[in-house]
């Protein structure tokens, strides 16, 4: 019987195919003791083992490159933290085998980020994925993963590891469903940089029977199981016309009346940047540099090497605006020679520019490092600092731009409430905005955004967060200036053309996103836009802001 499931749609498409679980056994160690002749072997085989799954980790960015690659070295470095392998040589010192020694210390280091705030307790699947692929390599059985399978399939997963994300074949994998996640989570945006139809938080997701026929919309969230021929053909019908209008738009981001939204590409370092010209991104909205900063935690890279870094995507986008995000450390991302020890909760303590502020050498060479890659090029460059909350914390911003020589538009991310409802104050400091819908999101609603039993808050057409975004655009337009949405709101057709109602001036996200958008926009008028967005804002729910703003776009 057909019956229709609903969880959070994550990345567009729609896929038709037969389920494939993903295995999601927990290995256990068996009991066992050694003596002290046997310490150093195991101690050994213990250190082995994790070098080994952080080099496989490695492997995989690289071939993966892009976002996957930044999120799999930020896992091969838990694979190797001292502490961890220290903690775990002590368990064998007095008695424990390798593999008991690793499972006890990963279970421990567990409880501490499941009840170290929010934000932290987010990366527990990314450590219970460390923990399964150590296990397997010291109990010599193979890591459940993607399943083997003849023909194309939909893979459903209770959740799905950034390893396994970042590898999978399009061509076999038509869609993923999970059980837990959300909508920015590591396998969301991971999947919408591949390009692979997903929905995540769907309820009773592990319980679908292997073998059973499933049609998956990305873009509604709904998951049919058995769908008749009829509801196939629909389906699929929909998919491609989706795919022909994406084929009929490029240049520049437009209304069909001809207003301008530039569309830009979000980035995570050189190896990103071939897609997102590929897709004509007209320039980069959110260049991330922790992908310099994460690969050794022990100390800041040198400013030649984060200046050759920079100079690489600078060059790629000639007579181009390319915005660059200043290190934003701390919380998920948690580095030695920048984050404190211990803080009660790493997510509301001292992160983004507090953590940079608090060692202005470091900020200092990055400010000089994108200040000599800019030199001598024809390109528009922008950097802004990440978690400003206020025009004080702006205002040192920009202090520390022009202490370090930097010629280039001075500007800061709206991932706090406060500088939404300030930003008018906040403006004073800087030229622009840029608002982060992920984080704004996760503070306005207070609700951690790994979590998928509170995906319903990080629906980017909830109301309030339209609220505050039309908030920072309204003020910038009365500074004269701009505010861009580089959050994952903007990949959606729809609420793009909402966003561009609300007056934002620009629009930045993953470059697989770029084509669906801007044929999204070149079909509604600036004014149509504006409507939809009026329409949106009194509604009280997003799936009331969405049906409202999608009569306007319909023209019903």
């Amino acid at each position: 019987m057909r019956t229709t499931l609903r969880g959070v749609g994550v990345s567009h498409g729609v896929a038709v195919g037969e389920v494939r679980q993903m295995g999601t056994t927990v290995l256990e160690p068996p009991d066992g003791r050694t003596g002290p002749a046997e310490v150093p072997r195991e101690q050994d085989r213990a250190r082995r083992a994790a070098e080994a799954v952080a080099a496989d980790l490695i492997a995989r960015g690289n071939l993966a490159g892009g976002e996957a690659q930044a999120v799999l070295e930020a896992q091969a470095l838990m694979a190797r933290d001292p502490e961890l392998i220290a903690d775990v040589e002590r368990r064998i010192a007095v008695g424990s085998t390798a593999a008991r020694a690793v499972h006890d210390s990963l279970a421990a280091y567990r409880a501490l980020l499941t009840g170290a705030g929010e934000y932290l307790a987010g990366r527990v699947a990314d450590l219970d994925d460390v923990r399964n692929r150590l296990m397997a390599r010291l109990l010599g059985v193979p890591l459940p993963g993607v399943p083997d399978s003849d023909g194309p399939f939909v893979l459903v997963a209770r959740d799905l590891a950034p390893a396994d994300t970042a590898l999978l074949d399009p061509a076999l994998v038509l869609g993923f469903v999970t059980e837990e996640g959300g909508p920015t989570s590591h396998s969301a945006i991971l999947a919408r940089s591949l390009g692979v139809p997903a929905v995540v938080a769907l309820p009773g997701a592990v319980r679908l029977a292997e073998g059973t026929v499933v049609a998956v919309d990305g873009s509604t969230g709904e998951v049919v199981v058995e769908p008749d021929n009829a509801l196939r053909a629909r389906l699929t019908g929909t998919a491609a016309r989706r795919r022909a209008a994406q084929g009929r738009t490029d240049g520049p981001g437009a209304t069909s009346d001809g207003h301008r939204v530039p569309l830009l590409a979000n980035i995570g370092g050189p190896a990103d940047v071939p897609a997102a010209v590929g897709a004509g991104a007209e320039g980069v909205g959110l260049l991330r540099t922790e992908f310099l900063f994460l690969k050794d935690t022990g100390s800041a890279p040198p400013v030649r090497q984060q200046t050759e870094a920079y100079r690489q995507v600078l060059e790629a986008f000639p007579e181009s605006r390319v915005v660059v995000r200043v290190l934003d450390a701390g919380a998920d991302k948690p580095l030695d020679f920048l984050s404190p020890g211990t803080e009660p909760n790493p997510a509301l303590g001292r992160r983004g520019l507090r953590a940079l502020l608090a060692h202005p050498e470091i900020l200092h060479g990055q400010l000089t490092a994108l200040a000599r890659a800019a030199e001598g090029l024809p390109v528009h460059l922008e950097v802004m600092a990440p978690m400003v909350a206020d025009r004080a914390e702006a205002r040192l911003f920009a202090d520390a731009c022009r202490a370090a020589g930097l010629r280039a538009k001075y500007g800061v991310m709206v991932e706090i409430p406060s500088a939404a409802v300030r930003a008018r104050s906040v403006l004073q400091e800087v030229e622009f905005l840029s608002v982060g819908t992920n984080d704004l999101a996760q503070y306005a609603f207070a609700a951690d955004r790994q979590a998928g039993e509170l995906a319903r808050f990080h629906n980017p057409w909830h109301p309030a967060l339209l609220d505050l975004i039309a908030l920072c655009a309204e003020s910038a337009r009365a500074e004269g200036k701009s505010c861009g949405v580089c959050g994952e709101a903007a990949a959606d057709p729809q609420l793009a053309c909402v966003l561009t109602g609300l007056g934002v001036t620009s629009l930045s996200m993953t470059p697989a996103a770029l084509p669906r958008v801007r044929a999204g926009l070149a079909r509604h008028t600036l004014a149509q836009c504006e409507r939809a967005a009026a329409a949106a804002r009194p509604a009280d729910s997003a799936g009331d802001a969405r049906g409202a703003a999608l009569a306007v776009l319909s023209g019903e």
